[in-house]
Parts: C-alpha cells; sequence; structure tokens
C-alpha cells in the first residue's frame, strides 16, 4: 500500500467523493468520519493545529484514509477531530485495517513521531486489534483503555418501534411537562434543514447553549468564536445534503430547546442539544428529546438514535443500548507509557470517591482544563 501525505486537508472534489465513499465501507458509517468534517475543523482551527492527511493507495485506488493533527514541536500527533467528533478512526474496509495501519506507522516512524494519541477510538472497530499488532513492530508502547460508553437507542423492527412509542408517550413525566407547556401555547416541533434557515436558528441555540452552562459555573461546548464557526462550517458544508437536522422545540412562537445533529446512513446524532432555563420546571429538554425519538420510529430510514459522549442521566432514560469507545496511547518512551498507566490507576481510585472526584471536576472545569 502506498501512502500520500497531505498537509492540509485538500478542497479536492474528487478526492472527497472517495474518501466518502471509503467511510461507507467502515464496519459503522458514521458522519464524524466525512472530508466535511475534517475540512470543517482544519478550518475553524487553522494555527492551533497542523493538520497531516495521509491517504492510502491501492494503485489509483484510495482504501485508506486517517486525519490526523501535528502538535508544534511536530513529534506528536491525534486526530484533527478529536476534539469535536463523537467518533475517531482511522478509514478503510474492515479486511484491509491492519495492511493501513501498518502503513501509517511505517510512514509516522519516518516522520519522527514519537506519541500518538488516538481519542473517541470504537471498540467495535478493526483498529484496536491491529494497533496492538503493529505497535510493538514500529518500537512503540501501546496503552489502550476504556473511555466514554455513549447511549444509543436501537429503533428495531416495526413492532418495536410501536412500543417504543407507545412506553414514550406513555411516560407520566412527559405528558405532565407536556401539558404544562400546553398551557402557553401550541407545543411543536420546528425543521430547518437549510443553510439560510440554520444560520437563521443559530444565534439562539449558540446563546442559550453558553448561558446554560455559565449558570452551572461549566464551560459551553460553543464557549470560543472557533467552535462556533465550526458549527456554522458544518452546516454549510452538508445544507445541500440534508445531513444536519437542527431541530427546535416551540411553545407557540416561543423556542424553548432546540438540538443540532445529524441523520447519516440509518442514524441520527444528537450532537449537541439545549434549552431556555426559563422553563426548566417543564423540561423542555425532555420533551425535545422524547418527541425526536417519537418522529424517529416512525421513519424507515433510520436504525438508531445516538445520543453523544458523556453520561448524563437524560441519555439513560431513553437509551436500550451503549457503545464503547476506547482511548489509546503510544508512546516509543517507557518512562511515559508508565506514567500514562500510572495516571489512569489513579484516575480509576479517584472514582471510588465520589465527592473528590466532584471537587476535581469542578476545579478543571473553573480552570477551562
Amino acid at each position: 500500500m502506498r501512502i500520500v501525505l497531505f498537509t492540509k486537508v485538500p478542497e479536492d472534489s474528487s478526492l472527497l467523493q472517495r474518501w466518502n465513499d471509503l467511510v461507507l465501507q467502515t464496519e459503522h458509517p458514521e458522519v464524524f468520519y466525512t472530508g466535511e468534517w475534517a475540512l470543517a475543523a482544519e478550518s475553524a482551527f487553522q494555527g492551533s493545529r497542523k493538520p497531516l492527511l495521509l491517504a492510502g493507495y491501492d494503485g489509483d485506488d484510495l482504501v485508506g484514509v486517517v486525519c490526523l493533527s501535528l502538535d508544534r514541536d511536530e513529534e506528536n500527533v491525534s486526530f484533527l477531530t478529536a476534539t469535536t467528533a463523537d467518533y475517531c478512526d482511522l478509514l478503510s474496509h474492515p479486511a484491509r485495517r491492519a495492511e493501513f495501519v501498518e502503513a501509517v506507522f511505517a510512514q509516522l516512524r519516518q516522520l519522527g513521531i514519537i506519541r500518538i494519541v488516538f481519542a473517541n477510538l470504537p471498540a467495535d472497530s478493526a483498529t484496536p486489534v491491529a494497533l496492538r499488532t503493529v505497535a510493538r513492530k514500529y518500537g512503540f508502547h501501546l496503552h489502550i483503555r476504556p473511555a466514554y460508553r455513549c447511549p444509543q437507542l436501537g429503533l428495531g423492527s416495526v413492532a418495536q418501534r410501536q412500543q417504543l412509542k407507545d412506553a414514550m408517550t406513555r411516560k407520566r413525566q412527559l405528558r405532565r411537562c407536556l401539558k404544562a407547556l400546553e398551557r402557553e401555547g401550541q407545543v411543536s416541533l420546528n425543521y430547518a434543514r437549510s443553510w439560510e434557515q440554520i444560520q437563521t436558528a443559530l444565534p439562539d441555540f449558540v446563546d442559550t447553549h453558553v448561558a446554560r452552562f455559565r449558570a452551572k459555573h461549566s464551560n459551553s461546548f460553543l464557549s470560543t468564536p472557533e467552535r462556533r464557526f465550526f458549527m456554522e462550517d458544518l452546516a454549510r458544508r452538508f445544507s445541500r445534503k440534508g445531513i444536519v437536522t437542527f431541530t427546535t422545540l416551540m411553545v407557540g412562537e416561543q423556542p424553548v430547546a432546540w438540538s443540532y445533529g445529524f441523520q447519516f446512513q440509518g442514524n441520527w446524532s444528537l450532537y449537541q442539544t439545549t434549552f431556555d432555563t426559563r422553563w426548566e420546571e417543564n423540561s423542555p429538554g425532555y420533551c425535545l428529546l422524547a418527541k425526536i425519538l417519537i418522529e424517529a420510529c416512525e421513519m424507515s430510514s433510520l436504525k438508531r438514535v445516538e445520543f453523544g459522549l458523556g453520561a448524563e442521566a437524560y441519555k439513560e432514560w431513553f437509551a436500550n443500548s451503549t457503545r464503547q469507545t476506547l482511548h489509546a496511547t503510544l508512546t516509543t518512551s517507557p518512562l511515559r507509557h508508565f506514567q500514562e498507566i500510572a495516571r489512569y490507576r489513579v484516575a480509576i481510585e479517584v472514582k471510588r470517591f465520589p465527592k473528590v472526584e466532584a471537587a476535581i471536576r469542578s476545579a478543571r472545569s473553573r480552570l477551562g482544563l
């Protein structure tokens, strides 16, 4: 396999099409793997990240892609999309993953890379097995640890979808909250899919998202201009394909909750959600998700709804399965390898004492770490 290096993500429609065709060959095609996602990440965070795109070719056929990010010393790499994507991976047909991973590692060693961090790597991917085989051959010490369990709702058969709908509509909390909202006006869902529609709705969504996290003395995903631009750029790039689904829960003419998500290859990913805290007593975010899930059950093109990273309680209320992600660190330094393992074991011990863990999380949030 021949590896071609790019120091930026090319705005090449032919390459982009072949890249996205390759996404469809992976174990679980995800919107986060697409060329558009990488282009939006590069555009939003230019200056702070140095892209390194490795494309694997068999003759003229593109058979593998991975989009990485170099640090300032150009000795450490991670996924370019690691801080924005729920899932990241090296892309190829599963049968060629080991071959592609080996070709990538051979190239990275030639470049003098001494540390690699693969975050948000799906445990059900062929990549973790390939990493275990290839790491030692190229002088890396590998540490793989569990990361997130991502809640999902599998929709199942027609009968199972009807059961899910019935179970949700019977929930006492949902009926109570909707009844309270309906006293203020008609409750409905509004969908925006074109760039023009999303552009109009985004400012309220962003302001509300930031304000809600600030009220909790925490940092919103959208607290920086770069991330706001990233969300706008995704909507621009995907709007013609109908992938971005921006959903608003309305009470009369008043928006009270929002979901910025993606419908891609049978998945509805609820990427970022928020609600107006002035309506918090009646749980508008809960009502929004319930209504989205009821509608998803009626869409035969959808197989599952993904709630994304994080262990918020509301996700567990609706989910019927989870998908595990991993965090893989590879280093040429034995000392750094053992330090990585020690930090993980300390973190596991801290979790045994919830008050200590909560204090650490609070401190890190205030410091923006």
